[in-house]
């Protein structure tokens, strides 16, 4: 499972380089592409990850029931410290574990489902799903904030990363 940890971490690693680049002004300025900002997708993003850690510690994982916290999508110092506590708990937490997965997908009903998962599991979800806002975010980057050097694997998933790679390798 140490594949698992090096890749959220990875992605953590570049959440931060981002972070640590990118003007406090142009992390909170809408982005006409994307009808967002850099800290909202950010935001989204990381509360997955603390859903995760929450869930860890008490055996349910919500993703709906998160806090939205408006601080992290403003401040830039308050992102980068969410990022490391998430780096961290992932490092110390690499054991998996069983989790029930709780969910709801229609729109005029409370009521969801629960399904067994687990601690491994979901952490591929988050991986993914970080993934995929990093593909959004790189997006809005380009446009707000241009100045912002990315890895150019930033927003890429693994599996396309190594198609490319064979496709190049059969030229």
């Amino acid at each position: 499972m140490m594949q698992l940890i090096q890749a959220a971490n990875n992605i953590l690693l570049q959440l931060a380089g981002v972070v640590e680049q990118i003007q406090e002004a142009d992390f909170c300025k809408p982005s006409p592409a994307l009808n967002a900002t850099i800290g909202q997708h950010l935001r989204h993003t990381l509360e997955f990850f603390i859903i995760l850690k929450q869930g860890y510690e008490q055996g349910i994982v919500n993703y709906d029931k998160r806090v939205h916290n408006k601080v992290m999508e403003l401040d830039k110092t308050v992102a980068l410290s969410t990022i490391h506590q998430i780096q961290e708990f992932i490092i110390i937490n690499q054991d998996d574990k069983s989790l029930l997965l709780e969910a709801g997908y229609l729109p005029d009903s409370e009521d969801g489902v629960i399904i067994k998962s687990n601690y491994h599991r979901e952490l591929v979800y988050n991986i993914e799903h970080a993934v995929h806002h990093m593909a959004i975010m790189k997006i809005g980057i380009k446009e707000v904030a241009d100045y912002v050097v990315m890895p150019p694997d930033f927003g890429i998933a693994v599996s396309t990363l190594r198609y490319k790679e064979s496709v190049l390798s059969v030229r």
